[in-house]
């Protein structure tokens, strides 16, 4: 009734391969020369520590905190002002974060002045936020391109007519 043949044993059969046989029996896909480049790593903001007072301008492409005091302009991507730095100058950058002590005029695409902040002058923005606490004295414009810094003249009045 039931004979013993190859056919019901485990294993591979005959008309298989084994696994590995059949593994080696594949060429491995020839790899390309695939060689991802290396992601631009963003450089760290830079950092003008509290006890740091400087005196000039500083422009950047890069992100700048500062902690310190600066008497003069600054210009850079993302400026911080912490809460023990003083900037006395004109500050342009994209994003502006204040929550230190600024006089001058401030001119960016975003514009935060948290609850620590402390502005005399001009803000110049494209968007604001001024936090609960802030102290702000100064004129607030909204420009789409703050950053340009090119001042509207007005036309010229008419001459007045006399008659």
């Amino acid at each position: 009734m039931f004979s013993k043949s190859k056919i019901n044993e485990p294993g591979p059969k005959a008309t298989e391969t084994p696994k590995s046989a059949a593994l080696e029996a594949i060429p491995a896909a020839p790899k390309p020369d695939f060689k991802p480049t290396p992601a631009k790593a963003k450089p760290a903001a830079s950092v003008l520590s509290s006890d740091l007072h400087i005196t000039g301008n500083l422009k950047t492409t890069g992100d700048i905190q500062v902690e310190g005091t600066v008497e003069g302009d600054i210009r850079a991507h993302l400026l911080t002002v912490g809460e023990t730095a003083t900037i006395k100058g004109e500050i342009v950058a994209d994003d502006v974060v204040i929550n230190g002590r600024i006089v001058g005029r401030v001119r960016g695409l975003k514009v935060r002045l948290t609850s620590t902040a402390r502005v005399e002058g001009d803000i110049i923005h494209k968007t604001i936020a001024i936090e609960s606490g802030a102290h702000f004295e100064g004129s607030v414009q909204r420009q789409d391109d703050p950053l340009s810094g090119g001042k509207t003249v007005p036309a010229p009045a008419a001459p007045a007519a006399q008659g």
